[in-house]
């Protein structure tokens, strides 16, 4: 069975600034597109044989730039919903609750279309995008490539190794990074993080 290969998107004016991005849609800076066309010769020195991206556009702009082909848009790929805090900083946040940890509270409640996702929410949906590439990766040779938003992707991670959502925490993840979940004596490892070709 092949590696699962995760890509957070490039760089955006809020990735830049810490706001935190779910639902709102905000598109690549010039610098989140010049990272995406880096990670293009660490993509096509492997074999693809499944590709998923997040329906947000800096996801598929980012998959597009990284010449990856025949993508599946999944809806379970978006981001954390961030509820009340959408566009908000830590720092703002941390203001009125000086404790606040997202990985363990969790989110203020949104507006009814975005009410807010507890951590345990954010790992069934990752867990479902792990069932689908399995499910790729078992019909197919080669890697799963994964296009999609940082705190998502840490939780994802965390799943994938038998952990709680709550251990994505441990995983800090930059914009326009490449990461390799693989396998060792056929338990599930990190073979590589946060890979960045030099400029």
């Amino acid at each position: 069975m092949g590696d699962l290969f995760l890509v957070r998107h490039g760089e955006t004016e809020w990735s830049r600034s810490g706001r935190h991005t779910g639902s709102t849609d905000v598109p690549l800076t010039d610098q989140g597109r010049e990272q995406a066309r880096r990670l293009v010769p660490l993509i096509r020195s492997h074999r693809v044989g499944a590709a998923f991206a997040s329906p947000l556009q800096r996801a598929r702009e980012t998959a597009e730039l990284i010449g990856l082909q025949g993508v599946r848009i999944d809806t379970d790929l978006r981001e954390w919903d961030y509820g009340g805090y959408e566009g908000v900083t830590t720092v703002e946040i941390q203001r009125t609750r000086p404790d606040w940890f997202l990985f363990t509270d969790g989110v203020a409640p949104g507006p009814p279309e975005h009410p807010g996702e507890t951590p345990e929410q954010v790992g069934e949906r990752a867990d479902r995008v792990l069932a689908k590439a399995d499910a790729a990766l078992a019909d197919t040779e080669g890697c799963v490539v994964l296009v999609a938003h940082g705190h998502f992707l840490r939780v994802l991670t965390a799943r994938r190794l038998g952990l709680p959502p709550s251990a994505g925490a441990l995983f800090q993840l930059a914009t326009g990074t490449l990461c390799r979940l693989g396998t060792e004596h056929g338990r599930p490892v990190i073979a590589a993080w946060n890979v960045r070709p030099p400029a």
